[in-house]
């Protein structure tokens, strides 16, 4: 386990999101504590070692994320969509690559959505381009300095946004249902909704944040929740 390596992933983490979501990190390559037995039930008993080291450690994380919380760690479920069935009160989000996994969690009264997505910091096919970009973001990805991974980015902003987005619609779509705006320079992004996505209306945005070292592609979204507490 590389606990320097896992140490700046997480305070690249911390950059992308604000100080009310809590936020933690876990080295799927090391050995992350096992997560409770409800949640491994989740798991297709013919799911493969790597999986299993994935699954646990998101979890891993998502339970130090609940203790920054200052709350006893409890299982997280897997949804009937396979997306995590956060405590109540609670809203979050895990993501998990060969090296990293990450979470983030917040109170529900404070955020309406969080979306995270990490990704291995190597180049996106190109012949996978279609199916994750249209031509203008296509386009956009062949006037950077390195093609490959600005598509490896786009994809996980797309993730990310997704992510985001589900606390509130219930609802996973194509690639093609968010279009993506990525400033480089600002290390930030937009998703334009491209139909109606209720709650979302086409042309709702969401926005992002993005950061890359470590050997990683970071993306995370948050969905402020603007209604006065009760």
């Amino acid at each position: 386990m590389d606990s320097t390596r896992t140490t700046l992933r997480l305070r690249l983490l911390r950059s992308l999101l604000p100080e009310a979501v809590a936020i933690a990190a876990e080295d799927p390559q090391g050995t992350p504590p096992a997560p409770f037995a409800e949640e491994f039930a989740c798991l297709s008993p013919n799911a493969v070692e790597k999986r299993r080291r994935e699954f646990a450690a998101g979890r891993a994380a998502a339970h130090r994320a609940m203790r920054a919380l200052n709350l006893t760690p409890a299982p997280i479920l897997i949804g009937p969509k396979r997306a995590p069935v956060w405590p109540n009160g609670l809203v979050g989000s895990i993501t998990h690559c060969r090296s990293c996994a990450l979470a983030a969690l917040a109170p529900d009264h404070r955020f309406l959505g969080l979306g995270l997505d990490v990704e291995e910091d190597t180049p996106l096919a190109t012949d996978l381009w279609p199916s994750i970009a249209s031509p203008q973001e296509q386009d956009w990805m062949t006037r950077q300095t390195d093609p490959g991974q600005a598509g490896k980015l786009l994809f996980s902003a797309k993730e990310a946004a997704y992510k985001a987005q589900y606390a509130r619609s219930r609802k996973y779509f194509g690639f093609d249902g968010l279009e993506l705006s990525i400033d480089a320079e600002t290390r930030s992004f937009q998703a334009t909704f491209t139909g109606d996505q209720a709650p979302y209306r086409r042309g709702d945005q969401l926005h992002g944040r993005f950061a890359i070292g470590a050997g990683v592609i970071i993306t995370a979204v948050t969905i402020p929740n603007h209604e006065p507490d009760p």
